[in-house]
């Protein structure tokens, strides 16, 4: 199944309350379309060599679309975690037990199920039964996928690069954004019913969005389910933070959750504004 990706966060291409045209630079990162955003002109080839590099480790550790650390741990059930894979499994445990279950990188056994025609079916275990002392342990049948993380941790590793830092205002989306030293303009967008407001994305903070629409199975399925199958209850959640990978999590987790218990889960884990579009086209603010 080919993976795409509806652009929910649109980007001008200058910074806020200034004029200057910026230099993009474009690429893929864990199948998706990725930029920066130099307000300033154009990255030199040495930056870009180490965007490329974190863009790597980030999939040779975490990516399902080729054979990466996890595609090893899922085949073979257990193996000892490199520090990136530590950190997602550490930020993925978090976000588990803040949202009461509702993110559970175990769901890839049934995307596998759904992306051969089955039904979902039940989880043959949570998330929460892994071991994670340096060394997973994965139960029988349960696989996982960091898809739900994995942009957003690559969008806060480019951003902690020095030499992007020292460019001015930037703007890295790796898949989620994150403002550095300059304000953003950012057009909040819904698959259906398109581009509704615009928000300010200040310098340090990161903002990420997940829309159920962006990718659905043969049968109708949207690629964002619950651990006991739950369908989405938000056509589009956007989160903000001071980590993208927190923001992606959290984002992930929201489409699945009601008013009340996402905002238990927002103050929980320090994030927000939280932004979401039902599906009627109605834009809402938790």
């Amino acid at each position: 199944m080919k993976r795409r990706r509806f652009l929910q966060i649109v980007a001008g291409a200058c910074a806020a309350g200034g004029g200057a045209m910026a230099a993009e630079w474009q690429g893929q990162v864990m199948g998706a379309d990725a930029r920066i955003l130099v307000r300033g002109g154009a990255a030199p080839r040495a930056v870009v060599d180490q965007v490329l590099a974190e863009i790597r480790l980030v999939e040779d550790t975490l990516s399902l679309y080729r054979e990466s650390e996890l595609t090893r741990l899922n085949r073979e059930g257990r193996g000892h975690a490199s520090a990136l894979m530590q950190q997602a499994v550490d930020l993925a445990l978090e976000v588990h037990e803040a949202t009461g279950g509702a993110f559970d990188p175990s769901v890839q056994s049934q995307w596998l199920r759904l992306s051969e025609g089955q039904g979902a079916g039940r989880l043959p275990a949570t998330f929460a039964q892994i071991a994670t002392a340096g060394e997973i342990r994965l139960q029988p049948g349960q696989q996982l996928t960091f898809n739900g993380l994995a942009q957003g941790l690559a969008t806060d590793r480019v951003a902690a690069l020095p030499a992007l830092r020292d460019l001015g205002g930037v703007l890295v989306d790796m898949g989620e954004a994150r403002a550095l030293g300059a304000e953003f303009q950012l057009g909040l967008s819904d698959p259906e019913s398109g581009v509704l407001g615009q928000l300010t994305l200040r310098p340090g903070r990161a903002i990420a969005t997940s829309s159920p629409a962006a990718l659905r199975f043969a049968g109708g399925e949207s690629h964002i389910m619950g651990p006991q199958g739950q369908p989405p209850l938000w056509s589009t959640v956007s989160v903000e933070a001071d980590s993208a990978a927190l923001a992606d999590a959290a984002a992930t987790a929201f489409v699945l959750m009601e008013r009340p218990a996402m905002k238990t889960a927002a103050a929980r884990l320090g994030v927000g504004p939280v932004r979401l579009v039902d599906f009627d086209g109605n834009l809402g603010q938790l």
